[in-house]
């Protein structure tokens, strides 16, 4: 299979880039980034590209994937709701629009977060603007789409956060991350790629996959 990546410069995004190089069921990955990965695979090629609510530049190189793990995000911590739209649903929308018309058989892997509100009308503003994205993304027509819900993430040593603050939070609260790994709470960055793959060999009917469903899926077996 041949995937596109976002923002695997990030933490998210960088676990699961290693797990798609890992991976015997993926043949070529496609990251679309900011600022170089600065680095060498024989799977990876990267598209550096500076404004992603702006795809037009970068279009044919989108084309002839099967899938897209978009681990894009922004922090919502001091944004106002306009601008945390603009960055969230705005952009994903643009992403989901230009691949759905790209590759509409593709399965397209939306990562979202731990408490995100599906109805849009609850007191949390992150909540309700992701809970609008993955309503988006779900209806938007492709072959199969999924909102990973992550809670606590466990990463590999040398993964971190592409931004400091939330870097420094992950930091402290590292071990009690640790504390928790064996239950609900906590899943692993590693798990959320290995999932990610399985949504392509093992269709689920749940949509919405909380840490719970994360590791039970990223423990199938890779090949059908």
């Amino acid at each position: 299979m041949k995937v596109i990546v976002t923002g695997s410069t990030g933490m998210v995004g960088k676990s699961v880039l290693q797990e798609c190089l890992r991976s015997n069921e993926v043949e070529q990955v496609l990251a679309i980034n900011r600022r170089s990965l600065n680095m060498i695979h024989p799977k990876l090629k990267e598209v550096l590209h500076a404004d992603f609510l702006d795809l037009a530049p970068i279009k044919e190189e989108m084309a002839g994937y099967d899938a897209c793990f978009h681990c894009m995000g922004v922090s919502a911590v001091g944004m106002k709701e306009a601008e945390y739209t603009r960055l969230t649903f705005d952009l994903t929308a643009h992403w989901a629009d230009t691949l759905y018309e790209l590759n509409p058989g593709m399965v397209f892997n939306y990562v979202s977060g731990a408490g995100t509100d599906s109805s849009e009308k609850g007191r949390a503003m992150w909540a309700r603007v992701k809970g609008r994205t993955e309503n988006m993304v779900l209806a938007r027509g492709f072959q199969d789409a999924y909102a990973f819900r992550p809670g606590g993430i466990l990463v590999e040593k040398g993964v971190q956060a592409a931004n400091g603050s939330v870097s420094r939070f992950y930091a402290l609260m590292r071990p009690l991350i640790y504390l928790l790994r064996n239950t609900r709470f906590v899943t692993t960055g590693p798990n959320i790629g290995k999932a990610m793959i399985n949504t392509l060999l093992h269709p689920q009917e749940v949509k919405h996959l909380e840490n719970i469903d994360i590791d039970k899926l990223a423990s199938q077996p890779a090949s059908v």
